[in-house]
């Protein structure tokens, strides 16, 4: 047996909600926004290089925590060692 739920909606309500989202809302940007000095290609490519040295490291530091078998954990020890040699090269 199905059990219906009957919901009502106020429109005097609604119509006040769809006011203030639209009061709130903002204009899209006319132009990109950019921070700090720009980069050149090589000072980019170092920094995407080391900011996914950086998530791997998280991920494998995340991995070990719930490492239950020890072949696994070496590995992942090793692996945490070979990526903070990487990160210091970088």
């Amino acid at each position: 047996m199905r059990a219906v739920i009957q919901l009502e909606y106020c429109s005097r309500d609604g119509e006040g909600l769809r006011a203030r989202t639209s009061s709130f809302s903002r204009p899209k940007p006319s132009a990109p926004r950019t921070f700090g000095p720009g980069l050149t290609p090589e000072e980019r490519d170092a920094q995407a290089r080391r900011t996914t040295i950086q998530l791997a490291l998280a991920r494998a530091r995340a991995d070990l925590e719930v490492a239950r078998r020890p072949a696994h954990t070496r590995m992942l020890t090793q692996a945490i060692a070979a990526l903070k040699h990487q990160l210091a090269q970088s």
